[in-house]
């Protein structure tokens, strides 16, 4: 029996979790900003920024509302259908990361946000996106953290800002970080 639930689980974390019908339910509509980003757009003036699996658009729609010009990219249809449906000044793109139907361009961007979407190969790219004396903001759920994939070992989103000014980082159930680039 141990061995047969064993199995089961392997099986559920390999099954991706259907996003698009995720944001099919209304019950899981949640506009409120992360409040890591509503700090660190009150340090910075407006500019152009990028939000990384942005869902439904919580963090990109926050920005807007502040005068930054926003791209914000997500493989779930469903959810882009309700970010420009709420706010269509900004450049909302479905587009799988994974897959690289998303290029970040480089050194275009004044802030780089993602929260709780990890694509370790996609932190070269992240970096090289902001500009010189632009900011990288995230948090990631860390390892032992009652998380099984998609987890950050200690110290791991620290090290990959190395050489960048970190502002602020803390570890607990996940890995946060301000980090601007010199």
């Amino acid at each position: 029996m141990a061995k047969f639930a064993e199995s089961l689980q392997r099986i559920i974390v390999l099954v991706p979790r259907d996003w698009d019908q995720h944001y099919s339910d209304e019950a899981n509509f949640d506009f409120t900003p992360s409040p890591l980003l509503v700090e660190v757009a009150d340090m910075l003036p407006a500019g152009r920024a990028l939000d990384l699996a942005c869902g439904a658009g919580r963090n990109a729609i926050y920005l807007a509302q502040l005068g930054w010009r926003v791209t914000a990219v997500d493989a779930s249809s469903a959810a882009i259908r309700l970010l420009r449906a709420k706010a269509p000044a900004i450049d909302a793109r479905v587009a799988n990361l994974e897959t690289g139907e998303f290029k970040i361009e480089p050194h275009a961007y004044d802030l780089i946000c993602d929260f709780h979407y990890l694509q370790r190969d996609l932190f070269p790219a992240i970096r090289n996106g902001v500009r010189p004396g632009g900011t990288f903001v995230g948090a990631i759920h860390l390892a032992g953290a009652g998380r099984r994939t998609f987890v950050l070992n200690p110290g791991e989103l620290r090290n990959e800002f190395a050489g960048w000014k970190i502002l602020y980082y803390s570890e607990a159930a996940e890995a946060r970080i301000i980090a601007r680039r010199a």
